[in-house]
């Protein structure tokens, strides 16, 4: 099965040469999965030539809002409503969580209690899960006909599952302990609260279930669909 990720953001340069950029995360993360992959910088304005292109497509996080006026977002949107209406499935991480909500009439709003650093745990459906987040936008309106799957007190609407069209996650399933880390001292100095990310760092040692994570993703990528 061919997965096209589409790359909306990318990885500090820094952490990028040591650990890759969110695509080689996407990828050690399902490298036990059976997919093939391929990579369209959609943040560059590299769109696959359709959305049958790929078996399944999956949208990583970014450092840009939703709302912001670039010329990939509105065309993005419009990638995922097509992809809708062909049935190809969608899976979304954090800002591929919150586009697929805007692109289906959701909402995504600047959060006002601030952001969320590090690991956090998450009821999804009953069954908690442990997984890393780096985020201060948040989807505070879900679409019509999306399910809530998974939620904490800080993140009410922590995933959402569009039937068999898309599973989207706030958190980073992809980021590693070491990646977060490195996310704080690139990018958080100034931005995140001192506080914050000390109750990151102070959590950097928690183990994570990325791996019941990425068996979720692999299992709705590889559904029947009709």
């Amino acid at each position: 099965m061919k997965i096209g990720i589409l790359q909306t953001g990318l990885a500090p340069e820094t952490l990028a040469s040591e650990m890759g950029d969110y695509p080689d995360m996407f990828a050690r993360l399902l490298a036990d999965k059976g997919f093939d992959f391929e990579t369209y910088r959609v943040v560059e304005g590299q769109f696959p030539a359709s959305v049958t292109a790929c078996d399944g497509w999956l949208i990583t996080g970014s450092r840009h809002g939703t709302y912001e006026d670039h010329p990939w977002i509105p065309r993005l949107e419009q990638f995922i409503r097509d992809a809708f209406a062909a049935k190809v499935p969608v899976v979304g991480v954090c800002f591929g969580h919150q586009i697929v909500a805007q692109a289906m009439g959701g909402k995504v709003e600047r959060f006002g209690a601030g952001w969320a650093v590090g690991a956090q745990d998450y009821d999804f459906d009953g069954e908690t899960l442990r997984l890393n987040a780096w985020h201060r936008d948040q989807v505070t309106a879900a679409p019509p006909g999306a399910r809530v799957i998974a939620s904490n007190p800080f993140c009410e609407i922590a995933g959402l599952l569009y039937d068999t069209r898309a599973l989207t996650v706030q958190a980073h399933p992809e980021f590693r302990p070491e990646f977060v880390a490195g996310l704080m001292e690139t990018r958080g100095k100034g931005v995140v609260p001192e506080d914050r990310m000390a109750e990151a760092t102070a959590r950097l040692h928690l183990p994570i279930d990325d791996r019941k994570m990425a068996d979720r993703i692999a299992a709705f990528f590889k559904q029947a669909r009709a």
